[in-house]
């Protein structure tokens, strides 16, 4: 199934007849010219890659260029390819909007999510913190991390301070409530990964 490549807008609500609100994240959605189709005879797989997000040439390296230029394309700044089953339904330069998702019911979102830097257990893990308590010197720390003599280290994944978030998340079996063909947006219930303007993969549930 072939998707496109979104920007996240920011969030919204909708009322439907019967008066009843839907929180909505509205994704800007291609839309997205085919780059390159991937055959199973010339690249081991079928493929279609699409671009997102026009960027000026001076912006693009010489090798974003020569590719851009092989679909008589100016340079994007995203690329993505998305596994399909028929490539010859597909040229070059073809144009992809949100139409493809008018009969889709639900709709999968791959985007990166907000970065907060370095943090303690507590606010990345959710850990309870230590005794408030006169004398005592564990407030926020994550305690004893240490085995005895057998085994004598530290276990993988141990939940400890690190980097929170700017992560790679999915989430799937989003409800598609609108498309808007005519501005290119697309509206979900609920929330996606990422701040405003996280660039998003979208494509449909498959059922």
């Amino acid at each position: 199934m072939i998707g496109l490549i979104g920007r996240k807008i920011g969030m919204s609500q909708v009322f439907d007849e019967h008066g009843v609100l839907t929180p909505v994240s509205v994704i800007q959605a291609g839309p997205c010219p085919v780059v390159q189709v991937k055959t199973e005879a010339k690249d081991g797989y079928n493929a279609v890659q699409v671009a997102f997000d026009l960027v000026r040439p001076t912006r693009a390296n010489l090798p974003r260029l020569g590719h851009f230029r092989k679909a008589n394309l100016p340079p994007y700044r995203n690329l993505q390819e998305f596994r399909v089953e028929n490539p010859d339904e597909f040229k070059m330069g073809q144009l992809i909007d949100v139409s493809i998702f008018k009969d889709s019911a639900k709709l999968d979102v791959s985007g990166r999510t907000k970065g907060k830097g370095f943090q303690g257990v507590m606010k990345r893990h959710g850990f309870g913190g230590g005794r408030k308590t006169h004398g005592s010197h564990s407030h926020r720390i994550p305690g004893s991390i240490g085995m005895a003599a057998y085994p004598g280290k530290v276990f993988k994944g141990t939940k400890l301070p690190g980097q929170t978030g700017y992560d790679i998340k999915h989430i799937k079996n989003l409800k598609i409530v609108e498309v808007d063909t005519e501005n290119n947006l697309i509206l979900v219930k609920g929330a996606v990964p990422g701040a405003r303007n996280t660039v998003l993969r979208l494509t449909a549930t498959h059922v």
